[in-house]
């Protein structure tokens, strides 16, 4: 299949099966977005859904936290992968949104990632769930399927791969995409184990086509010989 085939047919499955993706961190404003992308960093959005309730009990909003102590903040996240230090990112970005950005969370990606804690990822699940801003937020997930199904090709850094993705897919679509592939991930095109049993887009998957259809290929081959 060309590339511009798996592209298209990626696109029409989605489209059409799951037109409604979205984060599945719960959150009210930018604000609580912000942070809560922040704490998931290798950690799972379930985690950090029982972590933010009283978390932003406590701080409501950017100002609150900006004028909180790490200590209290890891009290709250202390669950969390890396507490001690995205205790500290959250107080270092609430102080800096504070003084540099009127307590507004910044829709540019460039300026998002002046913030402490906010990466390139972050900064454009940010810039894309919040703003709908055609930006590619590249985790494990999207890394891993966008690779595995043959959406890119060689792409060895998160980085190329938002750029083949952001490359290739419709402009329009951007932002769901990192949804569909996020979710897919999670759920069936797992790391260790895919569940390519259950797949619905293995007619379109480079990895399937690869381990699955070559080898009963050469099954049958070998038994005809």
């Amino acid at each position: 299949m060309l590339k511009k085939d798996r592209y298209r047919e990626f696109v029409a499955y989605f489209s059409s099966h799951n037109p409604d993706a979205q984060t599945e961190l719960n959150y009210s404003n930018p604000y609580e977005l912000l942070v809560a992308v922040i704490l998931s960093a290798q950690c799972t959005d379930k985690r950090i859904n029982l972590v933010t309730p009283k978390l932003f009990e406590r701080f409501p909003d950017v100002y609150t936290l900006a004028m909180a102590s790490v200590d209290e903040v890891f009290s709250y996240i202390r669950s969390v992968s890396y507490p001690n230090n995205k205790a500290k990112h959250l107080v270092g970005m609430a102080t800096k949104l504070v003084d540099s950005f009127n307590g507004i969370v910044p829709a540019d990606v460039d300026e998002l990632q002046k913030l402490p804690g906010v990466g390139r990822k972050t900064a454009n699940v940010i810039a894309s769930v919040v703003y709908n801003a055609p930006a590619m937020a590249v985790d494990t997930h999207v890394f891993r399927v966008a690779n595995r199904i043959g959406l890119t090709n060689n792409a060895t850094t998160p980085l190329a791969v938002e750029k083949q993705l952001v490359k290739f897919l419709p402009k329009d679509t951007l932002s769901i995409a990192h949804h569909w592939l996020i979710l897919h991930g999670r759920y069936i095109c797992l790391a260790r184990r895919p569940k390519c049993e259950e797949c619905p887009i293995t007619y379109l998957c480079k990895y399937y086509e690869k381990e699955f259809l070559s080898n009963k290929q050469e099954i049958k081959v070998n038994k005809i010989q």
